[in-house]
Formats: C-alpha cells, structure tokens, sequence
C-alpha cells in the first residue's frame, strides 16, 4: 500500500518535476555555464573565464543601468506600499460598495505590465498628453515628460505606483484579521486615531508590510515591459529609463546576440535581488512582530 501510495504520489508530481528541470534548472544552469563564454547563438560558445564579468566593471551604460533601477525600486516600492496601505485603510471603514471599489483598484495591478498601458501611458505624459491638457487650463504649459531626461524615469515610478491593486487587497486582508477590540480599548484608554494607528495597526500588520516590500522589491528589479514600451525600447532620453533588464535585452536580443554578456548580467542582478532580500529578513528581525512573538 505504501510504494503504491509513493508511486501515485511521483506520478502526479512527475509533470511539475519535468517542468522545473526543463524550463527553470536546466536554463539557469546554461546561463550560468554561458556567462563565462562568448556566445552568439551563431557558432559554439568560446570559454572566457571571467572576462564578461570584469567587463562589467568598466561598462558605463552597466552602471547607468544599475543606477536607473535603484532609483526605480528605491522610490517607486516605498510610495505603492504608502498608497495601497492608505486605500486599505479608507476601504477597511466599511464603505458601502466595498467589492466594487476593492475590483476597480485592483485592475490596475492585472493591466499595469501590459504594452497597451505602457502604451497609454506615453499618450498621457506625450507632449501633447492629458496631463500637459490639463495643465494648459491654468497657463501652464508642460514638457514632453516622457521625452524629458529630468522627467521620464518619474512617469514610469507614477505607473509603478498606479499598480497598487495587489499590495491594497493584501493589506486589506490584513486589516481585517486585527480584532475590533483593540481599537475599543485604546479609544476607552484615550488613544487617539494616529495613536491606534501607530501602534495598533502597524504592528500586527508588520508581517504583511514585509511580504509586500520583499515582493515589491523582486518584482521591481525585473521590471522591463513598462520601460520597453515607455522608452520607446531605447533606454528613453540620455538613458534615463535604462533600466537593467532592458539593458541585459539589449545585450542578449537588440542586435547583438551578446548571450554571454547578457548571462552575465542576469546571474548579477539574481546576487544583487538575494542580498536585497536578505538585509530585508536580517532587519525584520527587529520591527516585524508575528502573533507567536
């Protein structure tokens, strides 16, 4: 009974078992393997050692690249956390209409990464865009912000920011497991509402802010459809939207073929998104609070 129960146990498994090894561990292992080659797809890879990444050292669109998506992650994660949990909080006060208003913000999470929003979103901030409208009501006359080097990163960290859907409905989640009385309490013992807020709310709800800031944090890195489309493809205006996956595509697709670079660059950003994420468990140890603690 037992190895019949293990049989049907790896026959169910079997699909996901060849999944994993054919479509993730095999293609990692190659690219691992790659990165220490020159490789064009063309003609068989010639062994480099660590020539594609010392190259990185002396790369100055590498760097502008590295410098573009630090700003990306470290402006655009923070300001979608702030907004999602402030919409999570006006939602959590009972508004009438909640699985509505709860299905319209989460929409922007399931279109944000797509060409037809990036698409929108240059014809919004365009020269001749809503918001330069808008403004043109009150005299003003703006820039082509997304042709703009001092403006463009911006419009892409203001769509990031739209796409608050996902983070809002966790942190909604969240807020509705912390019992109603602990906030009765704290009104009977005087606490005013940023006083229940500060520390009632943000404590029990520490563990969902820290899954959304690690998630936020992976996804942000690995942004690339929202600046392909938003740049043109290009890296946008002096390489102000060049963020590092456009840049690793460039390398590896726009032309030219440069797969052991672009391997590379990939096995650097997977180094740099774990020590992220591992400062971010180290440090949780000291402001995420779960309920066995």
């Amino acid at each position: 009974m037992k190895r019949a129960e293990e049989r049907a146990a790896w026959s169910f498994l079997a699909p996901w078992v060849v999944g994993i090894l054919a479509i993730t561990v095999g293609p990692m292992a190659a690219s691992l393997y790659f990165s220490f080659t020159d490789y064009n797809l063309l003609r068989a890879p010639e062994w480099l050692g660590l020539d594609n990444y010392i190259q990185m050292l002396t790369d100055t669109r590498l760097h502008t690249a590295l410098g573009v998506t630090f700003t990306y992650v470290l402006i655009g994660v923070p300001l979608l956390l702030v907004v999602a949990l402030a919409l999570a909080l006006f939602l959590n006060k009972g508004v009438r209409g909640l699985p509505f208003y709860r299905s319209v913000y989460y929409l922007p999470s399931l279109l944000g990464g797509s060409v037809a929003v990036g698409v929108l979103w240059r014809q919004v901030f365009g020269k001749d865009g809503l918001v330069n409208q808008f403004l043109s009501l009150f005299g003003i006359e703006g820039p082509g912000w997304v042709s703009n080097p001092d403006t463009a990163l911006m419009t892409i960290i203001v769509l990031h920011v739209w796409t608050f859907g996902a983070s809002m409905v966790i942190f909604l989640a969240g807020l509705r497991q912390i019992p109603e009385e602990y906030y009765e309490a704290a009104a009977i013992d005087g606490a005013t509402g940023w006083k229940q807020f500060r520390h009632i709310t943000v404590p029990l709800l520490t563990p969902i802010i820290f899954f959304n800031l690690v998630l936020g944090i992976i996804n942000s890195f690995q942004t690339f459809t929202q600046a392909f489309v938003v740049s043109g493809g290009t890296g946008g205006p002096s390489d102000s939207t060049l963020f590092y996956s456009l840049y690793l595509y460039d390398q590896a697709f726009g032309g030219r073929l440069n797969m052991g670079y672009a391997s590379a660059m990939a096995w650097l950003l997977l180094v740099i998104i774990a020590i992220f994420t591992a400062i971010n468990f180290y440090f949780s140890k000291r402001w995420v609070h779960y309920g066995d603690r």
